[in-house]
């Protein structure tokens, strides 16, 4: 295992590389340091994770140097390997790597591209570090990492001040739920006495009682910064804006890595949570309130990214549902199968925008199915693992096991919630692929769109198309030790089989419904939308509810009254007029010293009469 930490540490290399080569690497090689970088740290990942699967053993725990000693406190940088920690990582780097592959095709014609590889490999060793530190501070240092890349990436086309401005929002809503983590660390070290992630599951039931309220206050405090970095309610309005950087960017830090963070979390963090049943529970209603407003909101977009922008929330939602009710293999199976589909999802939908002259508005596109055969395989298999089309998919596997452990677990509700949300997944995911591939070209963009070339662009379409088919379940995350088993594992017979089968019902009669509307339908549907009642509805699930009008009203606008107020504040010009005097003060008697002999004779005769009048009237 002396080979784990070359798993981040390779990426962290190219990143030097390229950020000190200061511009002497051309564009193709520092496309070839990042994308090599990056794919010999997926060979070392999945020559580790063979060596410990074959090993048999539960975890491994490596400690490279001590960080910092002040007394007893000694947090180390040391990594630590389970079950959890081996999935993550290997979706990072393998995943990462088809991604930065494509990237290469992607960016061929841009400006800046080490730049871009320099930000993409930072990223990777950021969140390489984020999951296999064995101690919540170097979590942390992961978790801020992975944070300060997003804003960079975001903010990558920082020539268009919304670009700009899209980063700035991702980083400042980010950092808000960073701080109530950061709280919630420092609850746990002053009540446990530890940052070690590994003592603090084992320290917790002896310290805190289940409902005590320094694990509900923790577990609430951890939760801030999880929907934070996964884009939950009600921190969850940067998602769709962060679509204004490279899509490569969106399918590996916005599907595929990042904002599956939160779900680690909880998931690494699980005992503490536990003790906390009713912050676990919430964790479950934010979820499933999430993946049916972003349902709702991706059923009214018009750009492809910030459809799958929606459908991301949506499906993290789930993964919340899942950890809601201890549910926690579940919801890593459903982050694993999530981050093959959508990275599928996002790189075909880079492919459609750069072979139509960057054009990503469904009303300008369609008819771009014969133009663009690979580009449509991978959006109809992404779209087939995300609607959980029944037992050909990847994504019908691991959703149909959330359901199950919802029902399993006694709540009814939040599995009620998720059948909608998978209706609402089969309507607004078949729109998209109608909108984008079917139909008229919406303009001459679309018209003279040529398919990609090459295997840069195509080996990452085939691997992640066949990894999000019912392939891609095949594969189980070994959580088995590592978790706690969920609360319908052991029970599934008749009761899930008939879920299954409603699973299977609804998901095929949102696609049912959705080819009636989008198809049959469209000029029907296209002027009930246009006028009345529907139209208001669709533009408000179009504003993703209001969020961020609402956000402006209650947040942005006070603050800027507030500013305005305190620039006038006069408890600071009252401090202020000390100084003032002093300069007036000064400003006069800078007057009398001005060189001319007959103003000072003058004033010398004026001085000497005034002081002979007061003497005589004195007198």
């Amino acid at each position: 295992m002396t080979l784990l930490p070359w798993t981040f540490l390779l990426p962290l290399a190219g990143t030097l590389i390229l950020s000190l080569s200061r511009g002497r690497l051309s564009p193709r090689a520092s496309s070839v340091v990042g994308v090599t970088s990056v794919g010999l740290a997926a060979l070392v990942a999945a020559w580790v994770g063979w060596r410990f699967l074959a090993s048999g053993e539960t975890s491994i725990d490596m400690t490279l140097w001590t960080w910092v000693t002040v007394g007893d406190f000694r947090p180390t940088i040391g990594l630590h390997l389970d079950g959890l920690s081996l999935t993550l990582m290997g979706i990072i780097t393998g995943v990462g790597f088809l991604i930065h592959l494509f990237a290469a095709w992607y960016m061929q014609d841009e400006a800046g591209r080490l730049r871009f590889f320099a930000y993409m490999n930072l990223f990777v060793f950021s969140m390489l570090l984020l999951v296999l530190g064995d101690n919540v501070l170097l979590l942390y240092l992961g978790w801020e990492g992975v944070g300060l890349c997003s804003y960079l990436l975001i903010g990558y086309y920082f020539e268009t001040a919304a670009n700009g401005w899209a980063a700035f929002k991702a980083f400042i809503i980010t950092r808000l739920g960073d701080v109530f983590l950061a709280i919630g660390l420092f609850l746990m070290f002053r009540e446990l006495g530890t940052l070690d992630i590994t003592e603090i599951l084992a320290r917790a039931p002896d310290v805190w009682a289940e409902g005590a309220w320094q694990a509900q206050v923790a577990s609430l405090l951890i939760l801030g910064g999880a929907l934070g970095k996964s884009a939950q309610l009600p921190l969850h309005t940067w998602l769709a804006d962060a679509m204004a950087g490279p899509t490569p960017v969106s399918a590996l830090i916005h599907a595929a890595t990042m904002v599956t963070a939160g779900v680690y979390l909880i998931a690494r963090l699980h005992g503490v949570f536990e003790l906390a049943p009713a912050v676990l529970y919430l964790v479950g209603v934010i979820g499933a309130l999430t993946l049916l407003l972003a349902g709702f909101a991706a059923l009214a977009q018009t750009d492809i990214k910030r459809v799958l922008a929606y459908s991301t929330m949506s499906q993290i939602g789930y993964m919340f549902l899942a950890l809601g009710v201890g549910a926690y293999d579940a919801a890593i199976f459903h982050l694993m199968t999530h981050a093959f589909f959508k990275a599928l999802l996002f790189l075909s939908a880079g492919s459609v925008i750069v072979c139509t002259h960057h054009e990503q508005d469904m009303r300008r596109l369609g008819g771009l199915w014969r133009k663009l055969p690979l580009t449509y395989a991978g959006f109809v298999i992404g779209g087939a693992a995300l609607s959980a089309l029944p037992l050909v998919s990847a994504g019908f596997f691991s959703k149909d096991e959330i359901l199950w452990q919802e029902l399993a677990s006694g709540h009814g509700g939040l599995m009620l919630a998720g059948l909608v949300g998978a209706f609402l997944t089969s309507l607004y995911t078949l729109r998209l692929i109608i909108g984008t591939f079917h139909g008229e070209p919406g303009s001459d963009n679309a018209r003279h769109a040529e398919p990609g070339r090459g295997p840069v662009h195509g080996l990452p379409l085939v691997v992640l198309a066949v990894l999000s088919t019912f392939i891609g379940a095949w594969i189980h995350p070994p959580l088995e030790g590592v978790l706690p088993a969920g609360p319908g594992a052991d029970a599934h017979g008749a009761g899930h089989t008939v879920l299954g089968v409603v699973a299977a019902l609804v998901s095929l009669g949102g696609l049912v419904v959705a080819a009636w509307l989008f198809l049959r339908r469209q000029r029907w549907l296209a002027e009930r939308v246009a006028g009345g009642w529907e139209a208001r509805l669709w533009w408000f699930w179009n504003q993703a509810w209001g969020f961020d009008i609402a956000y402006d009203w209650l947040f942005v606008r006070p603050y800027r009254v507030l500013v305005r107020l305190l620039r006038s504040d006069f408890i600071d010009r009252a401090l202020l007029l000390p100084a003032w005097l002093s300069w007036a003060l000064h400003r006069g008697l800078s007057l009398t010293q001005s060189g001319k002999l007959r103003l000072y004779a003058t004033t010398m005769a004026a001085g000497a009469t005034l002081i002979l009048l007061v003497l005589v009237l004195g007198g």
